[in-house]
């Protein structure tokens, strides 16, 4: 069975002067450890927001858009993802309990991604746009 990866290719794999390999240090068991599973209801929101993801997409992708932005807490910048890596971060935090290191996007078109709002508001209006186009039909 042929395995396919939504994480992005590490340019520094192997590298012993991988200028992140200190991060793993960051990662130890101890550490670790001390991480709770996520709950039931985190996980069905995650799993809630794959989904959501996969409509936005849907609708918003044939228009141009290459995906989301979002603005992170931590850094205080937005951070623009595509499609393919939002939903693989998401995966992971589903199976790991907790978010990758994330870098921002180098010199993104910001006019080819929107926010999640945005697209919940879109997919919300084309969904009842779609229920009175069905309603007058019958």
């Amino acid at each position: 069975m042929f395995l396919v990866s939504n994480e992005p290719l590490d340019p520094f794999a192997g590298d012993p002067e991988d200028p992140a390999a200190e991060l793993a240090q960051l990662d130890s068991a101890e550490d670790l450890d001390l991480l709770e599973p996520l709950s039931l209801r985190e996980r069905e929101e995650i799993l809630a927001e794959l989904g959501d993801l996969d409509v936005f997409r849907t609708l918003l992708e044939p228009r141009g858009y290459r995906g989301l932005v979002v603005d992170c807490e931590g850094c205080a910048e937005p951070h623009y993802f595509d499609w393919d890596l939002l939903a693989g971060n998401l995966r992971h935090l589903l199976d790991e309990g907790r978010t990758r290191v994330h870098e921002p996007a180098y010199a993104p078109d910001p006019a080819c991604y929107v926010s999640w709002d945005y697209a919940r508001g879109f997919a919300d209006g084309a969904y009842e746009a779609s229920a009175a186009s069905e309603a007058d039909t019958r």
